[in-house]
């Protein structure tokens, strides 16, 4: 069963790696041309375990070797500001939503949670947390956030 798991999960980088996936419907078609089935539910969860995300207008991306998915996305981030214990995240449009669900998964310790709307992520800080200290939590998952803080 574990080498069934390796053989799809291959298949899976070397479809998208050769050419754009806009959906896990269109993935699973290109999976039963190589004769190989999937259901939904475990697309789902071998795109999360090759740390592969969708990005909209480039469909589903496999981060490159040596820079992590993190790294790309922490580019797209405008700016980040704080009131009180909530801060608001600016990506460019289309990115807040894999930003939010990155931060989620990594259950950085100031953040009790996000909601993401195209361009804005919302931050709820844990009480007492500072901007400095929610700075430093999610710089090693978006490099170079702290250069994108407005006070």
């Amino acid at each position: 069963m574990q080498n069934n798991t390796k053989i799809r999960q291959q298949a899976i980088l070397d479809i998208i790696q050769a050419g754009r996936i806009f959906s896990q419907e269109e993935l699973a078609a290109r999976l039963r041309e190589e004769g190989i089935a999937s259901t939904q539910a475990t697309l789902s969860r071998d795109l999360k375990a090759l740390r592969i995300s969708k990005v909209p207008g480039e469909g589903y991306v496999v981060p490159a070797r040596g820079r992590s998915l993190s790294a790309d996305f922490a580019s797209g981030i405008l700016r980040i500001q704080f009131s009180a214990n909530l801060g608001v995240i600016r990506t460019r449009p289309g990115l807040a939503n894999a930003v939010a669900v990155l931060i989620d998964n990594h259950m950085v310790f100031p953040v009790l949670g996000t909601i993401a709307g195209d361009d804005t992520i919302l931050l709820i800080l844990r009480e007492g947390s500072s901007p400095e200290g929610v700075l430093d939590a999610l710089s090693p998952l978006l490099p170079d956030i702290k250069n994108r803080y407005i006070q």
